[in-house]
C-alpha cells in the first residue's frame, strides 16, 4: 500500500491551526485567508481518511490521531527552520520582559553595542513560555519558575533580588522605616507578580497576615512609574529600579533581600555555538551576575 502523497502546504496549515486551535490565527500565522486554511484541512483528511480536528464554536481541537500528527509536524518544521538558519543565519532575537527591556537592557545596551558594533540584534517582547522556532528567538532571559523547552541550552545566571520602593516624598510623609509600619502604606503589586508582598516577607522571614494589597498594575514598568509619583510603596526586583536608586528618584527604606527566583538564559540549541550568539551570552552573564548585591 502507497503512502500517499500530501500537499507541504496542508501540513502546515493543519499543524497551525492544531496548535493556535484556531482556523482564523493559523490564518493570521500564515498570511492567508481563513477558507484557504479550511480547504488544505478538508483535503488533507480527505487524503488521510481521517478527522484531525474537532470543529467548534471556539476554534478547533485535534482528535487523538490529529495530536500525534500535529506534534511531528511541529518537530519536523522545527527541524527544517533550525536547518535553514544553520546555513544562513538569521537576526539575532533576544526575548525579555517589557520592564527588563525598559528599565535594565536599554540603559546597558550601549555598553554592548559599542563592544559588538558587527551584530545585529532584534527584539521579541515577552516573559511566559517560547518555541524558539516558531517564535524566531535565539536568546531568551527568563524567570527560574517558567519551563524552558525540553533542548533550551539553559543557564542560572543569579538571584532575583526583591523589596519594596517608593518616593522620597513618599517615604517622608508616610515614616515608613520598618516592617511594622507597612501597616499604613499603600502596597502596590504589578500583576505579573501578585504573590510580591507574600514572597518578600517570607524571604524576610516576616509574618505577611497583616500585608494586604490595595492596587494592582498590569506590569512592572506601571507599577514603578506609580511609586515614582507617589501613589504608594511597589514591591519590586531590585535589577529594574537600580538606576532610580542611583539618580534617587526611588529610595529602598528596609533594603532587599534574596527572592525565591533566579534569572536564566536560554539559548536556542542550534544557535549555541554560532559566534554573535555567545558574545550576547557571555554579556548578558555578565551583566545580571552584576545585579546580585
Amino acid at each position: 500500500m502507497t503512502t500517499p502523497r500530501l500537499s507541504l502546504n496542508a501540513l502546515r496549515a493543519f499543524e497551525a491551526t492544531a496548535r493556535l486551535r484556531s482556523f482564523s490565527a493559523a490564518a493570521e500565522e500564515l498570511s492567508v485567508t481563513h477558507g484557504a486554511i479550511s480547504r488544505h484541512i478538508r483535503m488533507l483528511e480527505d487524503t488521510l481518511g481521517l478527522a484531525l480536528l474537532q470543529r467548534t464554536a471556539q476554534g478547533a481541537t485535534p482528535t487523538g490521531e490529529g495530536q500525534r500528527l500535529a506534534e511531528g509536524l511541529s518537530k519536523a518544521f522545527g527541524l527544517i527552520q533550525s536547518s535553514v538558519e544553520q546555513l544562513k543565519p538569521g537576526p539575532l532575537t533576544l526575548a525579555c520582559s517589557e520592564s527588563i527591556m525598559m528599565y535594565w537592557l536599554i540603559p546597558r545596551l550601549g555598553r554592548f553595542k559599542e563592544d559588538n558594533p558587527e551584530v545585529e540584534l532584534r527584539f521579541n517582547m515577552s516573559h511566559g513560555p517560547i518555541d524558539f522556532a516558531h517564535d524566531n528567538v535565539s536568546v531568551a532571559i527568563r524567570l527560574s519558575t517558567i519551563e524552558p523547552p525540553k533542548d533550551a541550552v539553559r543557564a542560572d545566571v543569579a538571584h532575583e533580588w526583591i523589596g519594596p520602593v517608593c518616593s522620597p516624598e513618599y517615604l517622608r510623609q508616610n515614616r515608613i522605616a520598618s516592617f511594622e509600619d507597612l501597616a499604613r502604606a499603600r502596597l502596590m503589586v504589578s500583576r505579573t507578580r501578585p504573590t510580591a508582598w507574600a514572597d518578600w516577607a517570607r524571604c524576610s522571614t516576616q509574618p505577611d497576615k497583616d500585608l494586604r494589597v490595595d492596587q494592582s498594575f498590569e506590569h512592572f514598568y506601571l507599577l514603578i512609574q506609580g511609586a515614582r509619583c507617589g501613589l504608594g510603596m511597589a514591591n519590586v526586583p531590585r535589577m529594574l529600579v537600580r538606576d532610580d536608586l542611583m539618580s534617587g528618584t526611588l529610595v529602598a527604606p528596609m533594603g532587599f533581600v534574596r527572592g525565591p527566583n533566579r534569572l536564566s538564559i536560554w539559548t536556542a540549541p542550534h544557535l549555541s555555538r554560532r559566534a554573535d550568539v555567545m558574545k550576547l551570552v557571555d554579556w548578558l552573564h555578565d551583566e545580571l551576575r552584576a545585579t546580585e548585591p
